[in-house]
């Protein structure tokens, strides 16, 4: 038995010297492995760190050849502020020649000759008015045109304030004449009889406003209640009300002169081009704080009893200077053979093209959460003035002779609440709005009051809002008469969904914007864009806009009326979550697309997320003819504004890597990346596009933002 116990305890010690033995033999063997694979990484990286350091210094040495040869290719862009100047010189000397009544707004004397000769006209039918309105509503539009689309350096700050003061004092001047039509029509209302009620009410539109006009001349409570069946809008009028003699205006007009100057006539990115010499690399970020915009509202002429006030105590016009800021006020240093080439003037780009930490923030911070903040919500739809007013004198026949009492006051406001009343045990007046087929309300709209004392909408005193989307109309009730809009969040659209930017033919595109709500179709044209579609659902809707040419100043103004607002503001980064880029790369990135947009199509990559605020990543394709449209034929590319790469994954890949397209190099522009995979065919396009095409490109990827606001 000891024996075999001793057995079997030397067995089991050989055993275990076996097992450790073994066990040191896979020790060494995984420590040698890890050894040959640590070598073989760091063998790895080297040849990586050298073929990278191969085409770094490749990129260097074409670098200076390369922005020459982009240099070449941005002159389209000087051609095409050259031609814009001289579109201005010679619609103004065909204003000069033509000879015609209408006066050339910028001219100081036209204009108040123009205003002088209106004023003094007494002849207040309300056809007359509305058709000389359109024709101030033109001399308006022409003047915003022209601070939105000319460069700073071609405008004086005197012009600035003299085109700002003439568009103020034609809409009050406008508005005058209307309450002056107003009361004419009220002088006269037996003629306007309904033969039903027995109490006047009148219908006048044309496409800018519409006068819905009641007046209670039988003063029976059972009619507190009227709709204008020709307009959808009605008022429910407490008892106290349909006892008096009193009239209910609603005056829709489908612009907005009420609301501040700024909001009227926000920037739009115009394009310089700056000589680089005053350009510096962007290794040191020193950029020069803006100077703050002053944002100055003007007060409403809405009522007669306050016109005296509206002309003689408004306050100054706003100054729509734009920032100082550029490319040029960033410090650093750059090659001398860089100096050489031109780039864009980045002080045009609206919202936050400049650091983000050194944005400018409104003089003052709203505290009333009922002020609205026109930065998150806009009018839509054009404003509503609702005012009772007091019945005039009525015209009297006798014999061949119209007699009727003039009194000083002209066109008076009815009050109410009566004075002295509390407004708490007064009842509400109700109201109902129906809603033009010409705009588009993506959710239910805030209805917003204006407050003529302090300049600004607020939504407190209305209530009992009902939003009636299938019959296109809004009910609310509000204490007192006043002028009133709807409000829509100014970034519903944003950030869009994808975007793509593809050739169709010869100097000529599609952008194509799908957000939450609709996909946007924008053709584009030789100098020109078009909207093609506004979809919602699989509906095509707003056709009364779509199918026009024009400029894309006059788009972006279309759209937005229209309620369709794709064009972020120069704060929306506080009210839209995105990825911010750095204004060299994303500016750059759209002028070299823009240059390259009559040969390949541009798209929307969910990478440029991960990319990080220094770099824009987006898809590309060759796109000659209109069936390439294979989604495997895209490529992603990468680029900081002076480097792009082509990068090896796709967008199906599981995680973000800057690892380089086999056998592809680093490029200074897109236009070189481009052309090392590109056909012959393609780059010839591209040196043919004509510089309108471009530059109209290049506007719209600058007005929607599509790298950031994605």
């Amino acid at each position: 038995a000891n024996l075999k116990s001793s057995g079997k305890k030397k067995g089991d010690k050989a055993e275990q010297l076996r097992l450790q033995r073994e066990e040191m033999k896979q020790k060494e063997e995984a420590q040698l492995q890890e050894q040959q694979e640590e070598a073989a990484r760091l063998e790895k990286e080297r040849i990586e760190r050298e073929q990278m350091e191969k085409l770094e210094a490749k990129d260097r040495e074409r670098r200076a050849s390369e922005l020459a040869e982009l240099q070449s290719l941005e002159q389209k862009f000087l051609s095409a502020q050259q031609w814009r100047r001289d579109c201005r010189a010679q619609a103004k000397w065909e204003q000069y020649l033509s000879c015609d009544e209408s006066p050339d707004p910028t001219v100081l004397q036209d204009i108040n000759t123009f205003m002088s000769l209106w004023r003094e006209d007494q002849n207040e039918d309300v056809q007359l008015v509305m058709e000389k309105g359109e024709q101030v509503l033109k001399l308006i539009e022409k003047l915003q045109f022209l601070l939105l689309d000319t460069p700073p350096n071609e405008i004086t700050e005197k012009e600035r304030v003299q085109y700002q003061e003439s568009i103020l004092e034609l809409q009050t001047l406008l508005h005058q004449k209307y309450d002056g039509a107003t009361e004419r029509l009220l002088k006269t209302a037996n003629m306007y009889k309904d033969s039903e009620t027995g109490n006047m009410q009148v219908v006048i539109k044309d496409k800018n406003v519409t006068f819905c006009i009641w007046a209670n001349l039988k003063k029976l409570p059972r009619f507190k209640t009227h709709m204008f069946y020709d307009a959808q809008h009605g008022f429910d009028l407490p008892k106290s009300l349909a006892l008096s003699s009193v009239a209910v205006r609603i005056l829709h007009t489908r612009y907005d002169h009420v609301s501040p100057l700024w909001l009227q006539c926000q920037t739009v990115p115009t394009l310089e081009v700056l000589d680089s010499k005053e350009f510096t690399q962007r290794s040191e970020c020193n950029v020069k704080e803006p100077e703050e915009k002053e944002k100055t509202a003007r007060e409403e002429p809405s009522m007669p009893a306050e016109e005296e006030k509206c002309s003689d105590g408004r306050k100054s016009p706003v100054s729509f200077k734009e920032n100082s800021n550029s490319i040029a006020d960033i410090n650093g240093t750059e090659e001398e053979t860089e100096k050489k080439s031109e780039i864009l003037d980045l002080s045009q780009v609206v919202a936050e093209p400049l650091m983000h930490e050194e944005m400018n923030e409104r003089e003052e911070a709203i505290t009333d959460e009922k002020v609205v903040d026109l930065e998150q919500l806009v009018p839509v739809g054009g404003v509503y003035h609702i005012h009772a007013l007091q019945l005039p004198p009525q015209v009297k026949q006798i014999k061949d002779w119209s007699m009727v009492e003039l009194l000083d006051v002209g066109l008076a406001a009815y009050p109410y609440p009566p004075e002295g009343a509390e407004d708490a045990t007064q009842p509400p007046v109700q109201i109902t709005l129906g809603l033009s087929d010409n705009v588009m309300y993506f959710k239910n709209p805030v209805v917003a009051r204006w407050n003529p004392a302090g300049q600004y909408w607020r939504t407190d005193g209305i209530s009992n809002v009902t939003y009636d989307r299938q019959e296109k109309s809004v009910t609310f009730e509000m204490g007192t008469f006043c002028t009133v809009t709807l409000l829509q969040d100014a970034h519903l659209h944003l950030p869009y969904q994808a975007w793509e930017l593809r050739p169709t033919g010869v100097d000529e595109a599609l952008l194509v914007l799908t957000t939450v709500f609709a996909t946007i179709q924008i053709e584009i044209k030789g100098h020109q864009c078009m909207l093609s579609a506004v979809v919602v659902g699989e509906e095509e809707v707003l056709s009364h806009i779509t199918g026009k040419w024009l400029s894309p100043i006059d788009l972006r103004a279309v759209l937005k009326q229209a309620g369709v607002n794709i064009f972020p503001g120069e704060h929306s980064h506080k009210y839209v979550s995105v990825s911010q880029k750095a204004p060299l790369a994303e500016v750059r990135a759209y002028q070299q697309m823009a240059l390259a947009a009559s040969a390949f199509a541009f798209a929307w990559s969910k990478w440029n997320l991960e990319a990080g605020q220094e770099q824009v990543v987006f898809k590309v394709r060759e796109h000659l003819r209109a069936d390439s449209v294979n989604n495997k034929d895209w490529s992603l590319y990468m680029f900081n504004g002076q480097r792009a790469q082509k990068l090896k994954m796709t967008e199906t890949s599981e995680a973000f890597s800057t690892e380089l397209e086999e056998d592809s190099e680093f490029h200074s522009t897109l236009h070189h990346m481009l052309k090392d995979f590109a056909s012959q065919e393609a780059m010839d396009k591209v040196e043919a596009a004509t510089f309108l095409f471009v530059d109209v490109v290049y506007q719209l990827l600058l007005a929607t933002r599509v790298l950031t606001y994605s």
